[in-house]
């Protein structure tokens, strides 16, 4: 499938961006964003949290996690309707053709987990074992995909904490030198920015990127549970329309009625 752009994502991040500098500028004037910028702030607070990271992580495991911001973006297209037509379709063949005759049918498939499954009754694989086979790599797919997500959260939670410690930090530093009044705008700037940077990354970033992650393996999860239970009912040697319906029930009103909508409208 064809990752494209999601729109939503981007729009989350970019309108964002706009309400807080809207948030600047409407109160102190586009000067005002010079205010928000502080170089030690961004160290502290931006370069604490990724260090904390690195410390939670492997450095494999955190470069590789750090691909997650990128798939939060992507718009897999999941199509539960065109799956479950592919799987009547296959039960329609091994109706009237036998299992056998899946096993062509199985080479040209791009979804190499329904491949696999139909490989695994072709070979005459007891269906117990085919569940096992398939749940196996359905819950190792889960944990990677929650890996990802988890990743995002760490962040989310590392973030806030790395800017009370520069809070912290600016707060010691102004107090060391209270007498010195020209000192106290520079660390107080430090003291609130880092709480301000923390906040983004937690609450502009991480935390949205983790959810949207955790919502694409919702919907990857169930779609491969939908083709674990339609190859298991044709192996079992079902109707079609029986296990049309039961696969249907995976999805919500909604979804069912818009795949009847779209075989009326192709039979038309």
């Amino acid at each position: 499938m064809v990752s494209l752009m999601d729109i939503a994502s981007l729009i989350g991040i970019v309108l964002g961006a706009v309400m807080v500098v809207f948030g600047i500028i409407s109160s102190g004037g586009v000067a005002a964003l010079g205010n928000f910028f502080d170089l030690p702030s961004i160290i502290i607070t931006v370069g604490g949290s990724i260090a904390g990271l690195i410390g939670s992580y492997t450095m494999k495991d955190f470069i590789s996690n750090l691909k997650g911001f990128g798939i939060a973006f992507k718009d897999p297209k999941v199509d539960h309707g065109a799956t479950i037509a592919k799987i009547i379709e296959l039960s329609n063949v091994a109706r009237k053709d036998g299992l056998l005759a899946l096993e062509d049918i199985a080479r040209s498939l791009d979804d190499e987990f329904m491949q696999k499954g139909i490989l695994l009754i072709v070979d005459g694989t007891e269906p117990e074992l085919v569940r096992g086979i398939l749940e196996t790599e359905l819950v190792n797919m889960d944990e990677r995909h929650r890996s990802g997500a988890t990743f995002f959260e760490t962040w989310a939670t590392l973030g806030p904490a790395w800017g009370m410690i520069g809070t912290l930090v600016g707060l010691v530093n102004m107090l060391k030198n209270l007498s010195d009044s020209s000192t106290i705008g520079p660390n107080m700037a430090v003291a609130l920015l880092t709480t301000l940077y923390g906040s983004l990354i937690a609450n502009w970033l991480c935390s949205p990127i983790a959810n949207k992650l955790k919502a694409q393996n919702a919907v990857e999860y169930q779609l491969k549970e939908i083709v674990i239970e339609g190859l298991l009912s044709i192996q079992a040697g079902e109707n079609p329309r029986v296990i049309e319906e039961k696969l249907k029930s995976f999805l919500s009103p909604t979804a069912r009625n818009d795949i009847s909508s779209d075989k009326g409208g192709g039979e038309a």
